[in-house]
């Protein structure tokens, strides 16, 4: 079964890019993706750029809205997903305890509907 892990963190509570902080968060990363793919439950995942960069699109009346920022104000942002093939949720559960983020932000697990 295909989950889609969303990576959300605040970002006072993130480690700050060029510190050393944050190089070891990265590493982590890295370890962890490195570990998805060993067990064949790697399927995607990217970083995203800053919130500040979000373009959300609706229609209304038949005319295209546009707006910048993400739709909905939060604290936390969506900063990144992975896109993983376990057997269940508790699997799932599992490898979002391991994303490095878990440690200070929030990992949201949505199972995919595969058509």
């Amino acid at each position: 079964m295909q989950y889609l892990a969303l990576i959300y963190a605040a970002p006072e509570n993130a480690p700050r890019y060029g510190t050393p902080e944050f190089s070891a968060m990265m590493a982590g990363y890295t370890s962890f993706t490195a570990e998805l793919k060993a067990r064949g439950a790697f399927v995607a995942g990217d970083g995203l750029k800053p919130v500040e960069t979000a373009t959300s699109v609706r229609l209304r009346g038949g005319k295209v809205e546009t707006m910048d920022g993400p739709f909905a104000e939060t604290k936390e942002h969506l900063g990144g997903y992975y896109l993983i093939e376990v057997p269940d949720l508790d699997a799932a559960i599992k490898v979002a305890a391991m994303i490095p983020t878990a440690g200070f932000g929030t990992i949201e697990l949505r199972p995919v509907m595969v058509y």
